[in-house]
């Protein structure tokens, strides 16, 4: 008599055992799986280094959440979704600290801070004094006490629109001065 144990595992085992957090299942899956989620973590790595954190960071994500995979679906293209998404993830953390042009940074530097930072007190002040008051009222009561354009129309008698109006055009104002000031500083 002749018996022979079946050391296959179906996909359904696998995905059991992984749920159990049993490391066979883990390296089965792992083992399985590796060769197509490599391919995708190359495709959005810049080398060979970077894709291996990929596929590591993507696996650690599909153990994590192998209880969300939904039977009798595709296993394999969960899978890919979760290392796309882990591809795309590494390249947003990475981007932040990516430049693409060195000459761009440089310039950025050494044009130092902006204008209303190199303006003091004393001239925005006087800037805000030199409008007209109508564009005066509705900045002050908008920008420094907080009053909404509603409140503001029914103070001054005016249209909510006017008021809006009157402070773009306030603003823009404020804007040309103090870029006037912080030439004027330079010189």
């Amino acid at each position: 008599m002749d018996y022979s144990l079946n050391l296959t595992h179906t996909e359904a085992n696998i995905i059991s055992a992984c749920l159990a957090k049993q490391a066979w299942a883990q390296q089965k899956l792992y083992e399985q799986y590796y060769p197509k989620l490599m391919a995708i973590s190359l495709r959005y790595a810049s080398g060979e280094d970077e894709a291996l954190d990929i596929l590591h960071e993507g696996f650690i994500k599909i153990f994590k959440n192998i209880d969300k995979y939904q039977p009798n679906t595709s296993l394999i293209a969960w899978m890919k979704t979760i290392m796309i998404n882990t591809a795309i993830d590494q390249y947003r953390k990475n981007s932040k600290h990516r430049t693409e042009n060195i000459d761009a940074v440089y310039d950025l530097a050494q044009r130092g801070a902006d204008a209303v930072s190199m303006v003091n007190e004393q001239d925005i002040m006087k800037c805000i004094q030199s409008l007209t008051p109508a564009y005066r009222s509705v900045f002050n009561l908008y920008v420094i006490e907080g009053y909404s354009h509603k409140e503001i129309g029914e103070l001054l008698n005016i249209t909510e629109s006017t008021s809006r109006s009157n402070l773009v055009k306030a603003r823009a104002k404020l804007k040309d001065m103090l870029s006037g000031s912080y030439q004027s500083l330079e010189d």
